[in-house]
């Protein structure tokens, strides 16, 4: 089989597909068209315990990129890492600088070790963070609980 390699693009290779898909959508006649410059923005990210997906948004909920840690090249169980995860932020600031969006608002669901990780590369890649809120959806109070069983 041989050994297993994570792809890695450069900064300008990140840059260069990006421009190649809004080239593709504008020729297509999408009605959409290119994505609009923000100044600010929301990043969603999902961490569950098989991968890590991060979503940035416009200030109305409207996806500019999404990127998961299965996109950059990462296979199987180290999807999951926080390594991943890291590296997904990176690509997602990269992109969200690219865009012209310099303040983001981070909301964070699932359960999955890559939380923190992505957390703290997205703050260390130059982006300002306005907040960031946990929405994991959390049961209360649960289903009825069975009848008592009679014999």
């Amino acid at each position: 089989m041989g050994k297993k390699r994570v792809a890695t693009q450069s900064q300008e290779e990140l840059l260069q597909e990006n421009k190649d898909v809004e080239a593709r959508v504008t020729q297509e006649g999408s009605q959409r068209g290119p994505a609009k410059q923000a100044k600010e923005g929301r990043v969603y990210i999902y961490s569950s315990y098989n991968n890590t997906i991060m979503s940035l948004t416009d200030e109305r909920g409207n996806v500019i990129a999404q990127v998961s840690a299965g996109k950059i090249g990462f296979k199987g169980s180290k999807k999951s890492t926080p390594f991943a995860a890291s590296k997904v932020a990176e690509a997602i600031a990269q992109i969200a600088l690219s865009k012209n969006v310099g303040k983001l608002d981070i909301f964070i669901k699932g359960v999955g070790p890559g939380r923190e990780s992505a957390m703290r590369s997205l703050s260390a890649k130059g982006v300002e963070l306005i907040g960031i809120s946990d929405v994991t959806p959390i049961p209360h109070n649960g289903p009825r609980a069975p009848r008592v069983r009679r014999v």
